[in-house]
């Protein structure tokens, strides 16, 4: 089953090649989509470094238009069975692709989130993020009757079936929840697994705002209360 790993980049010099290296190491079939997304430090000359060694497709924006923009990107351009969004950072270890796929693989997901709740040995660098994550979790537990851990993880994995038949609006990083609520809105069973984390800090590159989870909240009540045009699947998982 292969895999398509999309990974969103912007201003990343000091993690974008170690991560790259990471991913490469994962013994499963794959490929890796890097989208620059408007970088203007050494970003885009490391990813193209690396892919004079090794297979690799390279996306560029010519600015910076935000998360949502870059996997949909990625997206358009996934041959895989199975897509994942990678953050081009060094907080998600990438050996966690390995569980996720099984679950495609052995029990027949459509959709899979890597959850760090899942895993009583992750610490949280910031209490505020932590709880903002628990926040918005059973926000959306509570608007789509569903038993989420990790809503806002960076680890969410999708066949290529489901994802590209959800029209995603978002171009930042309230994509994230939007992509949640219209796949629980549809009908979509999202299955957790227990993944790794290594939290880095605001002076080590950590981009997200009390904005952004203010956002998230809005997007889960937005899509809970409008009509979609997503097929209804439920029952699926």
């Amino acid at each position: 089953m292969k895999l398509s790993i999309i990974i969103p980049c912007y201003n990343e010099e000091e993690t974008i090649g170690a991560l790259l290296e990471k991913v490469r190491q994962v013994p499963v079939e794959k490929e890796i989509i890097v989208v620059n997304d408007g970088s203007n430090d050494r970003s885009p000359e490391i990813i193209r470094e690396f892919a004079i060694r090794e297979n690799l497709r390279l996306i560029d924006h010519p600015r910076n238009y935000g998360k949502g923009r870059a996997f949909k990107s990625g997206l358009k351009v996934a041959t895989g069975e199975v897509i994942i969004v990678q953050d081009a950072d060094l907080e998600y270890d990438p050996q966690d692709f390995i569980p996720i796929l099984d679950k495609f693989k052995l029990d027949g997901a459509n959709v899979v989130y890597g959850s760090r709740n899942l895993n009583k040995e992750n610490r949280h660098s910031y209490l505020r993020y932590y709880l903002g994550g628990v926040l918005i979790t059973k926000i959306a537990n509570l608007l789509f009757s569903c038993r989420l851990t990790d809503e806002p993880t960076c680890y969410k994995a999708f066949k290529r079936e489901v994802i590209t038949q959800i029209d995603i609006e978002g171009e930042g990083f309230e994509w994230e929840p939007e992509i949640t609520a219209k796949l629980l809105r549809a009908g979509y069973q999202i299955v957790e697994v227990p993944i790794k984390y290594y939290p880095r800090s605001f002076r080590e590159g950590k981009k997200l705002s009390w904005r952004d989870g203010v956002k998230a909240i809005l997007t889960l009540i937005k899509y809970r209360f409008t009509e979609g045009t997503e097929p209804p699947v439920a029952g699926k998982r």
